[in-house]
């Protein structure tokens, strides 16, 4: 999806988003959006992390 942006586009979406939220508010939400992203990693890993444990629980009782 981001895959096709490129760098002209990028930098468009940079200037349209100083224009509509200035540059005193552009840090904020910068920081915003990766303390959210790295929540969403966070947490999904740790869905990952419990389906693995499962398969595994799983495969030992078919062992069994």
């Amino acid at each position: 999806m981001l895959s096709n942006i490129g760098v002209p586009g990028l930098i468009l979406i940079l200037v349209i988003a100083l224009v509509i939220f200035g540059p005193k508010k552009l840090p904020e939400i910068g920081r915003a959006f990766g303390e959210t992203l790295r929540e969403f990693k966070k947490s999904t890993k740790g869905l990952r992390d419990e389906v693995l444990e499962e398969l595994e629980e799983k495969k030992e009782a078919r062992k069994s």
